[in-house]
């Protein structure tokens, strides 16, 4: 099947829409209250596409106390299903705003970053948890040493892919979540 390519005029006018959506939504997250969980999830600098709405999702069904946008601009909601307007989301320019709030209200942060020693499946959680996932090609928008008290934890794998894909990864930390502290029945 041979598809058509999309005049300019046409994109201008689904990017429109697609903008018309997030302004719709953004007003409705106002509204949006906190999940049964402590943990958020805090999405740094990643492009705007498609997987921070499915990440959206994932935190409404497993009960996320809210999502951090750090440096995210518009993006299309419809992919997260409507969970944009359920779960609260905080927006940030840059990262350190982010962590300068989680340290303030007392969140133990942790990034994901394959590859490192310290597995998820065997990292005892606190319940008061922020999870940091970086962009999807350049990993986080912050300096290591700049942070050192941040932990990393990696998600194991046993494939010879590089990396899973983000909005994956964060639904895999957030059901490690679940798992050690049993949310409520």
């Amino acid at each position: 099947m041979i598809r058509e390519r999309k005049s300019k005029k046409e994109r201008r006018a689904e990017r429109d829409q697609a903008m018309l959506r997030y302004t719709k939504q953004r007003q409705r997250n106002l509204l949006a209250k906190s999940g049964v969980h402590e943990f958020i999830v805090v999405l740094d600098h990643m492009k705007a596409g498609f997987n921070v709405a499915k990440i959206f999702r994932s935190a409404e069904a497993f009960g996320a106390h809210e999502v951090h946008l750090v440096n995210i601009g518009p993006f299309d909601p419809a992919p997260g299903k409507g969970a944009f307007k359920k779960v609260p989301a905080r927006f940030f320019d840059n990262f350190d705003q982010s962590y300068r709030e989680l340290t303030k209200r007392g969140y133990q942060i942790v990034k994901l970053e394959g590859g490192c020693k310290r597995l998820l499946t065997n990292f005892r959680m606190d319940s008061k948890i922020a999870f940091v996932l970086g962009h999807e090609e350049w990993g986080h928008s912050f300096k290591e040493e700049d942070y050192p008290e941040i932990l990393s934890v990696s998600i194991p794998q046993f494939g010879q892919v590089e990396s899973l894909n983000v909005s994956v990864a964060a639904s895999i930390v957030m059901y490690e979540y679940v798992r050690q502290h049993q949310g409520p029945v």
